[in-house]
């Protein structure tokens, strides 16, 4: 069976990558993907499947006309407060994909923000076509719900990826601060410059090594270099592109300080502290279901030292979630897996 993944893939996004490599390794044997990617030499190179342009019509028409299965794969896929332009891409493909006759799961999804009523019809038009449905968070369930339409609710996918193991890859000394920042209107030019004092700062009172990890190249890597090279003591930059090289950075971490949704992730799963910084719903949902500390984006204090004796407490006194927590957390993502057995291979 020829199955098109259909996400943001291949366009330089360490969240994104991560859940198609999470969707690559749930698929059943039988199936085989092909990847709509924005660079298809790279998904080709970086994951050994099948990919063509998803910008190009005819590529991905003839993709479509070869496959028995759409999956819309994962993330914040049907939302229109970063583009609607975006959401009519997915929402369009999806329903050419459901005219052909084929099957359509929509797989670990998180629905919305959707802040126009053309927004919300277009989506639930869609979803209601799909075969199977699956959601990563109560949020999207609910919205679900309220439509009368039915899904499976697990913890994001990514919580099974599997890590390539990796030796340390920081030439730092312990206590080390992951940093996982992105650009966004939220992170304005005074709150950032408070939050680099406030870094500062923790460095001066514990002597913390801070490392850099842009998940998304392009749009994060010159705000984490002017951050490094604003602060006072010992700073790296870790920018690896493949996900699973991603995910083995952070047995390696004492505390991961995080706007990212998969940074956050990524570092709870490996047992790292969390602090999150939200700028959007689904980060903070994440923080809300696993009591993680942090801040709304939009209330970030003011007050440097206030912020740095936060994020002191939590080097010194913090935990990161149990063994047991991340073990369930962990399984309870595989029922994403189940959804293809019990859709695809009619398997309980």
């Amino acid at each position: 069976m020829r199955a098109i993944l259909c996400g943001y893939y291949g366009k330089g996004n360490g969240g994104d990558e991560a859940l198609l490599a999470t969707l690559l390794q749930m698929l059943p044997e039988l199936v085989q993907p092909v990847v709509l990617s924005g660079n298809p030499q790279e998904t080709r190179s970086r994951y050994g499947v099948e990919a063509y342009d998803r910008f190009s019509a005819w590529q991905v028409w003839s993709a479509l006309r070869s496959a028995e299965i759409f999956i819309l794969g994962g993330g914040s896929l049907l939302q229109d407060s970063t583009s609607v332009w975006s959401l009519l891409y997915y929402v369009g493909l999806t329903a050419l994909a459901q005219s052909l006759g084929l099957k359509t799961i929509a797989w670990g999804q998180g629905i919305g923000p959707l802040k126009r009523q053309i927004s919300q019809w277009l989506a639930t038009q869609v979803l209601r076509g799909c075969t199977a449905i699956s959601v990563r968070d109560g949020g999207s369930a609910r919205w679900l719900s309220q439509r009368q339409i039915n899904c499976v609710v697990a913890p994001d996918p990514v919580w099974a990826l599997k890590p390539l193991p990796l030796e340390d890859p920081i030439g730092l000394p312990s206590p080390r601060l992951a940093l996982c920042l992105r650009p966004h209107p939220l992170l304005t030019p005074e709150r950032l410059q408070v939050l680099i004092e406030a870094l500062g700062q923790v460095q001066q009172l514990l002597n913390v090594s801070i490392i850099a990890i842009p998940f998304h190249h392009k749009d994060d890597r010159a705000l984490a270099d002017r951050v490094l090279e604003a602060l006072p003591g010992q700073t790296q930059l870790l920018a690896l592109q493949h996900p699973q090289q991603l995910q083995g950075i952070f047995p390696f971490i004492d505390l991961t300080l995080s706007m990212r949704l998969h940074g956050l992730i990524m570092a709870a799963a490996a047992g790292s502290q969390c602090y999150g910084l939200s700028y959007d719903p689904k980060v903070s949902r994440l923080m809300e279901e696993l009591c993680l500390p942090g801040w709304e984006l939009a209330q970030l204090p003011l007050d440097s030292r206030r912020i740095a004796q936060q994020l002191c407490h939590e080097l010194d006194y913090g935990s990161p979630l149990s063994p047991d927590q991340i073990l369930s957390l962990c399984d309870r993502s595989l029922m994403h897996q189940d959804l293809f057995h019990t859709t695809l291979l009619g398997k309980p």
